[in-house]
């Protein structure tokens, strides 16, 4: 299951307060490049890799690789994705300025 696939799987009411769910739901398939996000239990908390390398259009095409023995729900997967890709700490006008530069591919080479 890729990204995007998780994203239409949910019911997206529950996530209508998310700016980020948003953006993701709205964003169009690229398909530049052929990462996996990997979904890893480490010292009992789930982590996850692999969403910070390319553009928004590539992330939501990667397929999702969850670790064998880990136990997670669509909701959990998805609620962890957006917690690692969410601006931890960032105020609401930079959380927006990072995603409009995120898109920009020019910046984007900057941010990464």
């Amino acid at each position: 299951m890729t990204l995007r696939e998780l994203i239409n799987s949910v019911d997206s009411e529950q996530y209508s307060d998310s700016p980020l769910f948003q953006k993701l739901h709205k964003t169009k398939p690229e398909y530049g490049s052929n990462r996996h996000i990997q979904v890893k239990l480490v010292n009992g908390e789930v982590t996850i890799t692999n969403v910070h390398v390319g553009s928004l259009g590539d992330i939501i095409t990667y397929p999702i690789d969850v670790e064998p023995d880990l136990n997670i729900s669509k909701v959990q997967l998805l609620d962890a994705i957006l917690h690692e890709l969410s601006s931890d700490g960032f105020s609401d006008s930079d959380e927006s300025t990072f995603w409009d530069d995120f898109d920009n591919l020019q910046k984007a080479k900057i941010i990464r």
